[in-house]
């Protein structure tokens, strides 16, 4: 079972991320209990003078960090770019679809009613008509069971 002193300590360590109930109990404890006391002033000193100590980096590093994030920014702008082309091909499908569906369905509808079959079979095929390819594409990419990514490298 943890003391008052160990929950002290630990919230010592944590004094950023305490509550407002946490922080008074922890004054509290430290009016009340000098061990406590100097154990969050040591630890005070030891991070101030880790703050003090300046730190630089390898030039090496730099240039990597800079090239690293060159690199992420040059992916984001073109999956920024990707994204407009898909939002301007949907656009384009949702709008020709708009179009074409009523001529396409009056079209089964003569072909059907020419051909003497019932309406479900003349609409089961305009489903199909409009579904199969979907079908088809999504059955070979599961098949391949690769995602094209950029220049042809493959995601596996």
């Amino acid at each position: 079972m943890r003391d008052s002193h160990d929950e002290a300590r630990e919230m010592i360590a944590l004094a950023e991320g305490l509550s407002d109930a946490q922080q008074d109990w922890l004054r509290s404890h430290l009016g009340e209990c000098a061990a406590c006391r100097e154990y969050a002033e040591a630890l005070g000193r030891v991070a101030a003078a880790l703050r003090s100590v300046p730190l630089a980096a390898d030039s090496r590093l730099v240039r990597a960090t800079q090239m690293r994030v060159r690199f992420h920014a040059r992916r984001l702008r073109e999956t920024r770019e990707r994204m407009w082309f898909v939002a301007m091909a949907c656009l384009g499908v949702g709008l020709s679809a708009t179009l074409t569906v009523p001529i396409l369905w009056r079209l089964f509808a003569w072909i059907g009613e020419r051909a003497g079959v019932s309406s479900v079979v003349w609409q089961m095929g305009f489903m199909l008509f409009f579904i199969a390819p979907v079908l088809v594409v999504s059955v070979l990419l599961l098949a391949r069971g690769t995602h094209v990514r950029n220049h042809g490298e493959r995601e596996w």
